[in-house]
């Protein structure tokens, strides 16, 4: 059974307002959870096997990942990202991140959510399916809820998100 976390909760406060690179080992996943942070915003999310020399273990996004991955409700929305992509990228992965916990989408239901996108262009569902690949902070911008693109997790973590969420 899911449990939703609080929409009230301050006390999960993400990002620290800290420069850094947070790592955790995560068993569910087989792998580390590693974030970095740039002031106020989280800029980078992934999933290495073996986290950057000197990442500390301590943060509040991390503990709300933890706790994603035990079954606990959280989209996200509320952690401020720091997307350093093109901006053609960007409105895709704004997009993207409008998809609710628990569901997915297409590829050519992004280009219809993406304005200026027409899901009947290739080169469009072609950019969607770019900045998917390209998505710094995946996750957070949940690109494994599109279920016929790339994600920028590695597949058998993208499984793992999407079986959490029941997807």
């Amino acid at each position: 059974m899911l449990k939703r976390r609080p929409a009230d909760d301050a006390s999960m406060e993400a990002p620290t307002g800290d420069a850094g690179i947070y790592a955790r080992e995560s068993s569910y996943l087989d792998r580390h959870v590693q974030l970095g942070e740039a002031g106020d915003r989280i800029i980078s999310l992934s999933f290495p096997s073996q986290p950057e020399a000197g990442a500390g273990e301590d943060h509040a996004l991390l503990d709300r990942i933890d706790e994603y991955l035990q079954g606990v409700e959280d989209d996200f929305t509320d952690v401020t990202v720091g997307l350093t992509v093109p901006t053609d990228q960007r409105t895709v992965l704004e997009a993207v991140r409008e998809i609710p916990y628990g569901e997915d989408a297409s590829v050519a239901q992004v280009a219809r959510m993406t304005p200026d996108l027409d899901d009947d262009d290739e080169d469009d569902l072609a950019q969607v399916r770019e900045a998917l690949a390209a998505n710094p902070v995946p996750l957070l911008i949940p690109d494994h809820r599109v279920r016929d693109g790339p994600s920028a997790a590695p597949p058998p973590v993208e499984q793992k998100l999407r079986a959490i969420e029941g997807l």
